[in-house]
């Protein structure tokens, strides 16, 4: 796998337009810079209550199916970062109601202090497709 390029200048490129420029990266690196898809996506993602996190993750999805029809790969991965960001954002608040998972100035871990309506925002991401993984052949 290609590692995630960021010395390109985000704010010039657009990947629709210029797809081959795009390289998948890990995780979710370039979610909140490959445009136009960030300013299509972001809005939509949302995972304040189970109720908005399965709204989200639901139009993330059908994002997601929406560009795999026009076969534009970008898109697909984009929208599968942010369905698997909104995974890993929500069980960080589910593990922690704070949101931190280390004590501040230390490598120390926090005590787990679980959120039962976090955890049930994660499942909504996750059911729809945080476990997606893309190749260019997709």
């Amino acid at each position: 796998m290609k590692e995630f390029d960021y010395s390109l200048d985000f704010e010039a490129i657009d990947f629709r337009e210029q797809p081959e420029l795009y390289s998948i990266g890990r995780g979710e690196q370039g979610v909140l810079l490959v445009e136009p898809y960030k300013s299509e996506i972001l809005p939509h993602w949302k995972f304040k209550t189970p109720e908005v996190a399965k709204q989200s993750a639901e139009t993330i999805y059908n994002l997601f199916l929406a560009y795999r029809a026009q076969k534009d790969f970008v898109g697909m991965d984009m929208a599968r970062k942010f369905l698997q960001m909104g995974y890993t954002r929500s069980r960080r608040y589910a593990n922690h109601k704070s949101g931190r998972k280390y004590a501040k100035n230390s490598k120390t871990v926090l005590p787990r202090d679980e959120d039962p309506i976090k955890a049930q925002c994660a499942k909504y991401f996750h059911e729809n497709g945080s476990w997606l993984k893309l190749t260019r052949t997709t």
